[in-house]
């Protein structure tokens, strides 16, 4: 499938060839399954085909993506600041993953604010902040991880994707398709999936690493937002959870235990839309998702300085949580008309 724009791929083939010999890959801050297997899966490859290239992270991942990684990578910024930058200075091109907006790059955003080196964006979010030189971006794809595969393919780099990078991007694919279960009827997706299995990518062990690897605290937290801390508001279609930075202490929060939990009331009769919120230092982290055609990201765009996609998005508010929460009960009758078109 010819996805991009033939004249910028030749133009990023030759750029490689001849001016890159160090890239550095860098996805979102709090990286997910995608972040982490689209840049692994890219990582693989520029390796393979002879170039240094390093990823690194903006701070640390869910440990049940641990397995993907290798001896030295990634590489966190936070826990290994002076390195990275190093790693950045040195390198002749850089590569934005998974994200569209510099505000996405955590502690990485200041040190990258004056950067003059040539960025390669890929990335299936709506709505581009970043200007970089070549931006490979197609909303309507499952998952940067896809993305990649189809860029690496356009660059005619393909045989250089190893077992390594196969596992990687399909573990990219699964993630931020629930396992195939949303925003995954495109045909040429599955395409993917199986030239990736043929690859060596072990779809078992994937899913294995992702759904079935969780500590004994997480399986309670779970528990326990679902018996105690969920919210239904059925004349709105809507559902809530929330969980306070003490109650997070008391379940022994690591990053990722939370993964998945805004998906859980959407299986509840009549539920449309879901949120998830949580108390993180000064600030509410916030997780939207949805059915149909309710925009989650135009909802957090507009009252929590989010975005995404449109079943699935994310925000945040300095707010403390009791007003945070008091703000989205209040607006749920403002969009009680688009909430009720849902089948």
């Amino acid at each position: 499938m010819e996805r991009f724009d033939l004249n910028t791929c030749t133009k990023v083939k030759e750029w490689l060839r001849k001016d890159v010999k160090r890239t550095v890959i860098i996805p979102h801050v709090n990286p997910d399954g995608d972040a982490i297997g689209s840049t692994l899966g890219l990582n693989d490859v520029l390796n393979n085909a002879g170039f240094e290239s390093h990823v690194i992270v903006p701070n640390d991942f869910p440990v049940y993506l641990n397995w993907l990684s290798c001896e030295g990578s990634p590489l966190i910024y936070e826990q290994n600041i002076e390195r990275c930058q190093k790693l950045i200075d040195q390198a002749d091109a850089l590569f934005f993953l998974d994200f569209n907006d510099a505000k996405r790059l955590g502690k990485l955003e200041e040190y990258l604010r004056t950067n003059a080196k040539k960025v390669v964006l890929i990335d299936h979010h709506p709505d581009p902040q970043i200007k970089a030189d070549f931006m490979f971006s197609d909303t309507n794809v499952s998952s940067t991880a896809e993305l990649v595969y189809d860029f690496v393919d356009a660059i005619g780099m393909l045989d250089h994707l190893g077992v390594t990078g196969a596992n990687a991007l399909l573990t990219g694919i699964i993630a931020d398709t629930g396992s195939f279960s949303h925003n995954a009827s495109r045909s040429p997706m599955y395409g993917i999936v199986g030239e990736l299995i043929k690859r060596g990518a072990d779809k078992e062990k994937i899913n294995e690493s992702l759904y079935n690897n969780f500590s004994e605290k997480r399986m309670r937290l779970l528990g326990y937002c679902l018996s105690e801390k969920m919210e239904i508001f059925p004349q709105y279609r809507t559902a809530l959870i929330w969980l306070s930075a003490e109650e997070l202490k008391r379940f022994d929060f690591h990053p990722g235990d939370t993964e998945g939990f805004v998906n859980y009331p959407l299986s509840v009769k009549g539920v449309v839309f879901s949120a998830f919120f949580m108390e993180k230092h000064d600030q509410v982290k916030i997780s939207f998702r949805s059915k149909g055609s309710f925009a989650t990201n135009d909802f957090s765009g507009a009252h929590f300085s989010g975005g995404g996609h449109r079943n699935a998005s994310g925000g945040e508010t300095k707010l403390p949580m009791a007003e945070a929460l008091a703000l989205f009960r209040e607006l749920l009758p403002q969009y009680s008309g688009k909430l009720d078109k849902e089948c």
